[in-house]
């Protein structure tokens, strides 16, 4: 396990280093390291040799100071890049999707996948953990995030995958990306998705 986060630590320190060389970043700091703004839609395992990356220097092993700020939802991390206060988002890529089909002469650019597969867990009633099957989200509620999220849409496509119509679903868009875990717990729909560490703590309570 080891060996596989150093690897790929490795690799998303090659990526950030490629930005900073191509894009040319002028700002230093006391060190004279090029300062790079990381805008992260969410702060989760799901980031894990991102996180591993930053905490043990390798960022600043080759010049780079590294500052991440949080920005919930993939449209914020878009636009904190477009403005200028970030100079890398990590979120899903529809944000760059829609900025480009909306015409934008400065859009965006997906350059990288840190991640194989969606990170998103489905939390529902705890006693349902031993024999959950996806037709048991027939006629339930489901936060799933906003409209055209990736968070969203990975989950209608699993539904598609299970042969479950999106009609039989209550699939409610209506909460954003940072507070599906507070509407849950206050008593929101049946399900929601979530991404580690928020699933977990949710869980535990």
């Amino acid at each position: 396990m080891k060996k596989i986060y150093y690897i790929v630590g490795v690799i998303t320190l090659c990526l950030v280093s490629f930005i900073a060389v191509y894009f040319g970043f002028k700002d230093k700091d006391d060190n004279g390291n090029d300062k790079l703004v990381v805008a992260e839609v969410t702060h989760s395992v799901f980031y894990a040799p991102f996180y591993v990356s930053l905490h043990n220097g390798y960022f600043q092993d080759n010049n780079l100071d590294v500052d991440v700020i949080l920005t919930s939802g993939a449209d914020k991390v878009a636009s904190a890049v477009l403005s200028g206060d970030a100079n890398v988002g990590l979120s899903g890529l529809e944000a760059t999707l829609y900025v480009y089909e909306n015409g934008a002469n400065d859009y965006l650019v997906s350059f990288s996948s840190l991640t194989k597969r969606d990170g998103q867990f489905l939390v529902g009633d705890c006693s349902l953990k031993d024999n959950f099957d996806a037709s048991m989200l027939k006629g339930k509620s489901v936060l799933a995030g906003r409209t055209g999220g990736m968070p969203s849409m990975v989950f209608e496509y699993a539904l598609y995958k299970n042969g479950i119509n999106r009609k039989e679903v209550n699939v409610d868009n209506s909460v954003d990306f940072a507070s599906l875990s507070g509407a849950y717990i206050g008593g929101n729909g049946d399900f929601v998705n979530l991404f580690e560490h928020s699933a977990l703590i949710i869980t535990l309570q």
